[in-house]
């Protein structure tokens, strides 16, 4: 089984997102502390269950959804990568309006979730 490495700049863009998808779990997945340092969160003393939440959820999570539309490179794979990303963002939006979370981190994210939501949707919609 050799690498594949996609052709046109549509696949390039979704296998883009979905490296930087994986490299964010990566990071995520084993510097747990610092990813709660750089989102503004903290953890309670003794509680070091927080910690394997964020290696889980977030880590894990983003890890394995990159990692699988990297490797199996099928667009309903990337349109589950797309998807998952868009819902996220709407309820980024949510929170923004309802928890009155309009701070410059969050809607740096917010951009962020939907530039990762938009790349790989282009590809599977046929737009790029």
């Amino acid at each position: 089984m050799e690498f594949y490495f996609p052709a046109e700049l549509g696949e390039r863009l979704a296998f883009g997102a979905a490296a930087f998808v994986a490299l964010a779990g990566f990071f995520m997945m084993f510097a747990p502390g610092l990813t709660f340092r750089i989102l503004g969160l903290q953890t309670r003393e003794g509680r070091a269950s927080a910690y394997g939440e964020a290696r889980s959820m977030l880590g894990g999570f983003y890890l394995g959804t990159g990692l699988a539309a990297i490797i199996l490179a099928q667009p309903m794979v990337y349109f589950a990568l797309g998807s998952s990303f868009a819902l996220a963002t709407f309820a980024r939006v949510i929170s923004i309006l309802s928890d009155r979370g309009g701070a410059v981190q969050n809607l740096l994210l917010l951009i962020a979730q939907a530039v990762l939501a938009t790349l790989p949707l282009l590809y599977v919609f046929g737009w790029v």
